[in-house]
């Protein structure tokens, strides 16, 4: 049966923190015709070993990479079948990953972890973006780069941060040497799964750019490099060199093993691998100078494309050259923690009657705690809260700070709280915002996407602390759809991304509007939070890193 009258499709599959997910969109108007989703087996792995048992130290989050070929043989068949299409109309498929999450492989791309040799040793797995127990190592490479005025750091706010290739690269060397001696490359996920469906090995500019310190077409010299450690001299020319490709190129054909996985025919375009919140703009509508959109989710990302170059901004995660769309630089920022923030919330701060009115009127402790904390004016619950309960990304980069919460009585309720941290992730945002206008990037539109912008009291609070409109991307799996909009770009379907974007994606402007009156309210509120903001993350008492190191010391004790 001749395909020719039967639309044009692509498959965009998004490797997320808890699970992967796959979607199946018309590559004339972006009409999401079939999606699906597969939950990773073993989640994000911060306990204990999956072939040991044994148990890990502090601020480590690694992954299993089965769990991600299983959204492959899964998540893509069903989202096919889920579509109503015939795998002849698929013309590419694209993916996206969270970053840095980053592995060791062998020289054909065998993870360490999966191998006999290595698999019960922790440095051999994949080190999940959340693993933030290089610390340590990254203060070290920050403190070099300025003692030796290194033009790079500038393009990163002065700081590289422990969840990047650099860091954990270099805690490997220095805590399994033999590891990192079996490593022949050091990759990113996202460039690894890429791997495995078109069979050979390719490296996108996104996550070089912003995770692994390659600016300017080369990575740091051999001599920075070896002033950290001798054996660390050769990193970049041994483990990481590789041509970049740009975002929405051809990375290569689907071999028979991946087609056999996902049920897509041999020898589909395969496109260059991206990161999960930088293919998420043109899925948003967000790539014009000044459209500031935040990926929410688990933790948030923020991206900002402008026409200058304005580098030393304060805590910035990077500033590359078309890192999400040519033409454009492209900023990047982000918090560590918002979703899971409210996700801790519920578990620890609800009551079980809490859960008895929930169940009895059909919500989630999410939803309850939402219309619970909607009916309160502003300021009602006297709290303010530090959303760094995973450490700040930006704009302080320091994952040894922890979450504060101010105000507490024998009175507060758990909705008292729950608006707490609401309130707290917009104060985070609204700081990164106010950085970027004071480096003079003006903020023309603020954009929402992911998980949490169905939370429409967040989304309200957003606008009210921000004080101007919010609007909103209107696809459930933006991350998923930009993947397959820069497949259906590396498939030739359309000439370049901001095209296809304009076609396949979609938002809605100005979906939530500030309340002059909450605006002001929250202006005083805000105002407590920059004070407690600066007292324990500028300020010369480090109380929060000092708690920080008792924990480690307690859990795991010194060796003598």
């Amino acid at each position: 049966m001749s395909t020719d009258n039967l639309p044009r499709v692509t498959v965009g599959v998004d490797f997320g923190t808890l699970s992967g997910r796959a979607v199946v969109v018309a590559v004339d108007d972006g009409t999401e015709l079939g999606s699906a989703v597969h939950d990773y087996e073993h989640a994000v792995i911060d306990g204990t070993l999956p072939v040991t048992g044994e148990a890990l130290p502090p601020d480590w989050a690694l992954q299993h990479p089965q769990d991600w070929l299983r959204v492959l043989r899964t998540a893509v068949p069903a989202a096919l079948a889920a579509a109503g299409v015939r795998p002849e109309q698929v013309i590419g498929i694209g993916t996206d990953f969270t970053a840095c999450t980053v592995l060791p492989v062998e020289a054909d791309g065998t993870p360490l972890a999966l191998t006999p040799r290595w698999s019960g040793t922790p440095h051999a797995w994949p080190k999940l973006w959340k693993h933030h127990a290089a610390q340590p190592q990254a203060d070290r490479i920050n403190e070099l780069a300025h003692a030796r005025g290194e033009q790079w750091i500038s393009r990163y706010g002065g700081k590289i941060s422990s969840e990047w290739q650099y860091a954990k690269a270099l805690q490997v060397l220095e805590e399994a040497p033999e590891v990192y001696a079996a490593t022949a490359r050091w990759i990113e996920a996202s460039d690894w799964i890429v791997w495995q469906l078109c069979g050979s090995e390719t490296r996108n500019a996104c996550a070089a750019g912003y995770k692994g310190i390659h600016q300017d077409g080369t990575y740091p010299g051999r001599d920075f490099h070896a002033a950290l450690h001798p054996d660390f001299a050769d990193f970049a020319a041994t483990r990481l060199e590789h041509p970049l490709l740009p975002l929405g190129a051809r990375a290569g054909s689907l071999t028979g093993q991946a087609a056999a996985w996902t049920g897509l025919p041999a020898g589909v375009t395969v496109a260059a691998g991206n990161v999960d919140a930088h293919v998420t703009a043109p899925a948003s509508q967000a790539l014009d100078p000044g459209q500031m959109l935040a990926i929410t989710g688990t933790s948030t990302c923020q991206l900002l494309n402008a026409e200058i170059l304005a580098p030393d901004l304060p805590g910035i995660c990077g500033v590359v050259d078309g890192g999400i769309v040519a033409g454009s630089y492209g900023y990047e920022a982000g918090q560590c923690a918002v979703g899971d923030i409210f996700a801790w919330c519920t578990r620890l701060g609800v009551p079980p009657e809490y859960e008895a009115e929930a169940a009895a009127h059909g919500e989630d402790l999410h939803q309850l705690l939402t219309r619970k904390a909607a009916a309160q004016p502003v300021g009602a619950h006297g709290l303010v809260a530090l959303d760094w309960m995973n450490g700040n990304r930006s704009v302080l980069v320091d994952h040894r700070l922890s979450g504060v919460v101010a105000g507490l009585t024998l009175a507060t309720r758990p909705e008292d709280l729950y608006r707490c941290l609401l309130e707290a992730t917009a104060f985070g945002t609204r700081v990164i915002t106010e950085t970027f206008e004071a480096g003079g990037l003006h903020v023309t539109e603020f954009i929402v996407s992911g998980g949490l912008k169905r939370n429409s009291l967040l989304m309200q609070i957003y606008a009210d602390v921000l004080a101007r409109p919010v609007s909103v991307g209107l696809s459930e799996q933006a991350a998923a759809l930009g993947a397959a909009i820069h497949a259906a770009v590396a498939a030739g379907a359309h000439p370049d991304v901001r095209t296809a974007a304009a076609a396949m994606g979609s938002k809605q402007t100005a979906a939530y509007v500030p309340d002059p009156d909450r605006t002001a309210a929250y202006d005083a509120l805000y105002a407590e939070y920059r004070r407690l903001h600066d007292l324990f993350g500028t300020g010369d008492d480090k109380l929060l890193h000092r708690l920080h190191a008792i924990r480690n010391n307690a859990l795991v004790p010194p060796t003598t």
